[in-house]
């Protein structure tokens, strides 16, 4: 028996807020030096958590404690303000103040903590010297490139010292290339950074490089979460395959096959009995003029939705028996003619077929 004490989560929260016919009902938990991404198409309640988290949304139900103590509880009528709470806050437009300087608006929340103004500034200062921004001080927001004015706006949040740092969609205003040695450097501060982390974001890409524990929402309910490998691997909703990129289908499996829509049954590598998934990448299916003659790859007939570029290949959109992504090389999508509306045949191999339990 594992007798080792088990330290407790430094954000412990059951966030559950009403707002205009929907619902969040999320439990939360980050322990010190983790950081956790919320990941969830547009409107699963990422941003409403958030600001349950930093108190702009009051909790209608549960609970939310930081460092053991109690920020929200509406039962215990138990409710912090947002100016109270050792919450730093990185927003998405990153809201510095345009008259200020960079240096004082690092500083202001120091200020708000009680330093005074001489301390603040050498405070605001040196978490600008930190982050590469000495000689942009001086500076105000409306003179600063979008990778400075983003590291102002997280200097700004690290310099009041948070027990919990709040980041949403912190890159998403960046260009292409600024986004890279942006994202590098922010996971070098959030590495550094010994409290909690939350960060909400809609790119896989940010939440792969920055986080080390993934939470999707969708219609405010945490419908998958674990390690990156997890869940990129194990993918349980349509909109989890579709952000890693991988086609997702359930069905029932019995020994090494998943018997899936009308009777069809794909073969795998994994031996499983009941309710299963079964994922496979778009690079794994094959597509043909005719019904394939090999046990080994049994194929399905489908119907060509779409066909767009995707990287060096041709992504096909499938519809019919199973809805599917494929990937083709352009020779391949000239031989075979691929046009919307034509009827192809699909097929996949039992080694990239993977296979895993609905149930937990």
């Amino acid at each position: 028996m594992d007798r080792r004490p088990v330290t407790p989560p430094l954000l412990d929260g059951h966030l559950v807020v009403d707002r205009a016919g929907f619902r969040l009902d999320v439990r939360l938990r980050v322990a010190a030096g983790e950081v956790v991404a919320l990941l969830g198409p547009n409107g699963a309640g990422k941003t409403t958590a958030l600001r349950a988290l930093a108190g702009l949304h009051p909790l209608t139900a549960g609970w939310l404690r930081l460092g053991g103590v109690e920020l929200d509880r509406p039962d215990a009528r138990r409710f912090v303000p947002p100016e109270r709470r050792p919450v730093g806050v990185v927003f998405q437009d990153y809201l510095l103040f345009p008259h200020l300087s960079a240096r004082d608006n690092v500083a202001f929340g120091p200020r708000r903590q009680g330093l005074s103004r001489r301390a603040a500034r050498q405070r605001a200062a040196d978490w600008l010297d930190r982050l590469g921004l000495a000689e942009q001080a001086g500076r105000r927001p409306g003179q600063l490139s979008g990778g400075q004015a983003q590291r102002v706006a997280l200097a700004r949040a690290l310099a009041v010292h948070p027990t919990l740092l709040l980041l949403d969609e912190p890159l998403a205003a960046l260009d292409a290339g600024t986004r890279l040695d942006v994202r590098a450097q922010l996971h070098h501060h959030l590495t550094d950074h010994a409290g909690a982390a939350v960060l909400v974001t809609h790119d896989p890409l940010d939440a792969l490089a920055l986080a080390d524990r993934l939470v999707v929402v969708e219609d405010g309910r945490v419908v998958q979460e674990g390690d990156a490998a997890t869940v990129t691997t194990r993918p349980r909703t349509d909109y989890v395959a579709r952000l890693v990129g991988l086609n997702l289908h359930r069905g029932r499996a019995d020994g090494r096959r998943v018997r899936l829509a009308d009777g069809f049954a794909v073969p795998t590598a994994d031996r499983l009995d009941g309710d299963a998934f079964v994922v496979f990448a778009p690079t794994a299916v094959r597509l043909h003029p005719h019904r394939p003659d090999d046990t080994v790859r049994p194929g399905w007939p489908a119907t060509v939705a779409g066909v767009h570029r995707h990287g060096d290949h041709l992504r096909v959109r499938l519809t019919g028996l199973l809805d599917t992504a494929a990937d083709v090389t352009p020779a391949v999508a000239a031989g075979l003619r691929l046009l919307p509306g034509q009827q192809v045949w699909a097929s996949v191999a039992a080694g990239d077929v993977g296979a895993y339990p609905v149930g937990p």
